[in-house]
């Protein structure tokens, strides 16, 4: 989960992840999970969980540097998180990340 950016540049990552059948309660609990720790995390700037009406949920997160972003990914939480996921999901999750190009208000750095 790596990108292409300075140690200044913010950078998010997003995407959707689609339950298998049955599997819709146990993802969004492993998913809300996440969301309290991980922004808690040094250099969180946004992370939100959204539930779309089809069923697939949107993850949102957006981090003060790749670094920031490296260190939450290399966290016992997200080992945990991405060990469990594919029993619950459908394919692949659909998943981009990339590199802030509009400033990031000053104030929520």
């Amino acid at each position: 989960m790596t990108t292409t950016s300075t140690a200044q540049t913010p950078v998010s990552l997003y995407g959707f992840l689609t339950p298998k059948p049955g599997h819709a309660d146990e993802l969004r609990k492993l998913l809300l999970d996440l969301v309290e720790p991980s922004r808690g995390h040094e250099g969180s700037l946004q992370y939100h969980l959204h539930e779309q009406e089809d069923g697939r949920f949107f993850l949102y997160e957006v981090w003060r540097s790749q670094e920031d972003l490296d260190r939450h990914n290399a966290t016992p939480l997200l080992r945990t998180f991405m060990n469990a996921l594919p029993e619950h999901l459908e394919g692949a999750p659909e998943a981009y990340f990339g590199a802030m190009r509009s400033p990031y208000p000053a104030t929520a750095a």
